[in-house]
């Protein structure tokens, strides 16, 4: 009885052995391969990919689980070493982050990630923007045009035109910036219409810029400062004139205006004036000082009250050297 239980105890000694050899051997997964269905990582927008995961070792059952950005997507079950696929839908941007694969054994809890993969979102351009610092330009002058298309995959070359002829070599741009040339502006002809070309690896969608035109700058008279000179003196002098008006102009004329003059003499004649019916005599008159005016006054004194010729007054002025003569009234 000894002998038989010490024949039992290697046995199941052996047993457990085997066991513990069969659940680590359930432990080793190998770590899981996440690859592309249609063997590119290229995509394009409203594009649907498949990834496929799988084991190259391991013991099944399995759980594959999708990650992209360290998010849970989806997750599928396996009891054997069959790939699995996830199907995806590039809608945006968004959608071309780091993917990941992780496969699980569901009996031992050991888990093993794959290596991470990255798309590469392939899109047409955009419409380009041309563009100038300066819309006007005269002749002899320097000009830049700039070309840039705000989407669509890197690389993208630029091509610039006036009046539909390449002016420039093709510009390939590496990052998302624009493209700069310069122009120099001869003649009115280079006044021309403006555009350029973006492209990248979609060959069959190329677009084109909407036209740009520079206009002929006024060019400035080499006598322009002369007259702006001009015109400045010019009007300094009005306002110095307006100035001297009340406090030089005036005063002087009022003091000339109210300067007395040599005074003159009235001479009032007592010589009886002889008249008739239709005449009226006047006196000579002689100034005491001949080179004074004479202020002379005529009033006609009636007699009678009733005339039929009216009575006329006269002031008269006599220089030197001069007579006072008759006048005549109307009849």
């Amino acid at each position: 009885m000894f002998y038989f239980i010490l024949l039992l105890f290697p046995y199941s000694q052996s047993t457990q052995q085997i066991q513990n050899a069969t659940a680590d051997y359930r432990e080793i997964l190998s770590n899981p391969m996440l690859t592309p269905l249609h063997g590119t990582l290229e995509v394009v927008m409203k594009q649907e990919v498949s990834l496929s995961c799988h084991l190259d070792s391991g013991s099944p059952p399995v759980r594959y689980t999708l990650f992209k950005n360290r998010q849970k997507l989806s997750a599928l079950n396996r009891t054997d070493l069959t790939p699995v696929l996830f199907n995806l839908t590039i809608n945006s941007a968004s959608d071309v982050g780091e993917y990941k694969c992780k496969a699980q054994n569901e009996i031992s809890n050991s888990e093993k990630y794959s290596r991470s993969l990255n798309f590469t979102l392939k899109e047409p351009v955009s419409k380009p923007v041309l563009s100038s610092p300066n819309s006007q330009a005269k002749k002899g002058q320097n000009v830049t045009l700039s070309c840039l298309s705000e989407n669509g995959s890197l690389p993208i070359t630029y091509t610039f035109f006036k009046d539909r002829q390449s002016i420039q070599p093709p510009v390939k741009m590496q990052n998302r910036e624009a493209a700069v040339i310069s122009v120099l502006i001869k003649s009115s002809n280079d006044f021309g219409m403006y555009k350029c070309k973006a492209e990248n690896c979609f060959h069959n969608k190329t677009k084109y810029s909407n036209g740009f035109n520079f206009t002929l700058a006024e060019e400035r008279s080499n006598s322009q400062p002369l007259i702006i000179c001009l015109g400045l003196t010019l009007l300094l002098l009005a306002i110095g004139f307006a100035l001297a008006i009340p406090f030089f102009i005036i005063p002087l004329y009022k003091a000339k205006k109210f300067t007395p003059t040599r005074s003159s003499t009235g001479h009032t004649s007592k010589e009886k004036v002889e008249e008739s019916e239709d005449y009226v005599t006047y006196a000579e008159i002689e100034p005491i000082q001949p080179e004074a005016c004479v202020n002379l006054s005529v009033i006609r004194r009636d007699e009678q009250e009733n005339r039929a010729c009216a009575t006329i007054y006269s002031e008269v002025l006599v220089g030197e050297g001069a007579q006072a003569g008759p006048l005549h009234s109307p009849e």
